[in-house]
């Protein structure tokens, strides 16, 4: 199975002053990322995204246009998770076939299954696709969590190679040490990326990579090469951006951010709202 690199930007949905996708910033955006923010891979349509509030429709024209404008540069990851596995199924297999690299499919949310029903969730996604998957725990925004040993049993699925982990280094730790070979655990959470590094994971799934990506990924290149302090400088560094981002519901603050490095981004759809005065002026303060 192909690999998605150490250094995965989550991708804001650029949107026009109509609240639509804004498809020439979108394509300036991802040089932007790939070029100049160093990502190995995009993931597309995630929470990041703001996937909750795109149609069906408007999620496959993202996973074509993406796939066509990046042209082979980096890998990209279609968000096609639901807590609907028939959806997931359809929009999987239409990723497939617009020629995405990979799917990320978050744990079921609202419906709380058990480990058995999201064992059998993700079994049945995976099994309808050549596609590699990625799976996605975070409990904060689905209530249920993907147990380490379910985890660990769903690894053994071909297809299954790597996961995004939000649950706590803890979780990082037991998978990382019992993964079988080539699967990777991937921090979803950028301000323990290089503690989640440092107890096994690959990579970090990233939104903080929109504006600090070429340094996180020295920080990265630091701590693979054999340079744990000059990769603990740089976490230091750049943790007040890291935690700063999240002040607000994300995607909201790094939308902003990216406005001011002069960057179209767009704002956000209801039920989220464009920052505060005062959360706007924090944000400006970060850079």
């Amino acid at each position: 199975m192909m690999g998605f690199g150490r250094l995965i930007t989550a991708m804001i949905t650029p949107f026009d002053e109509q609240g639509e996708i804004n498809w020439d910033a979108t394509s300036d955006l991802i040089d932007y990322l790939i070029e100049e923010q160093k990502s190995d891979s995009l993931v597309v349509s995630g929470t990041t995204g703001e996937s909750p509030t795109l149609s069906d429709e408007e999620k496959i024209n993202l996973f074509s246009f993406v796939v066509e404008k990046v042209a082979g540069r980096c890998k990209i990851i279609a968000g096609t998770g639901s807590n609907n596995t028939r959806h997931s199924i359809h929009l999987t297999k239409e990723a497939e076939r617009v020629g995405a690299d990979g799917v990320l499919l978050v744990v079921p949310y609202y419906n709380k299954p058990n480990q058995e029903g999201m064992y059998r969730h993700f079994e049945a996604i995976a099994r309808s696709s050549s596609l590699p998957v990625m799976l996605y725990n975070v409990p904060g925004r689905t209530a249920a969590s993907l147990t380490a040993e379910t985890t660990l049993r769903l690894a053994q699925i071909r297809n299954i190679v790597a996961t995004k982990e939000c649950a706590s280094l803890e979780q990082v730790t037991q998978i990382a040490a019992a993964a079988p070979g080539g699967f990777k655990v991937y921090s979803g959470d950028d301000a323990s990326g290089l503690p989640a590094m440092a107890v096994g994971a690959y990579g970090i799934v990233s939104v903080a990579s929109h504006v600090v990506g070429s340094e996180m990924k020295r920080m990265i290149e630091a701590f693979t090469g054999g340079h744990p302090d000059r990769a603990a400088a740089l976490h230091q560094s750049l943790f007040p951006v890291f935690k700063g981002l999240f002040t607000c519901p994300n995607p909201v603050a790094v939308k902003y951010a990216l406005e001011l490095k002069g960057i179209a981004a767009g704002s956000v759809r209801l039920p989220l709202v464009a920052p505060t005065e005062q959360e706007a002026d924090f944000i400006r303060s970060l850079f």
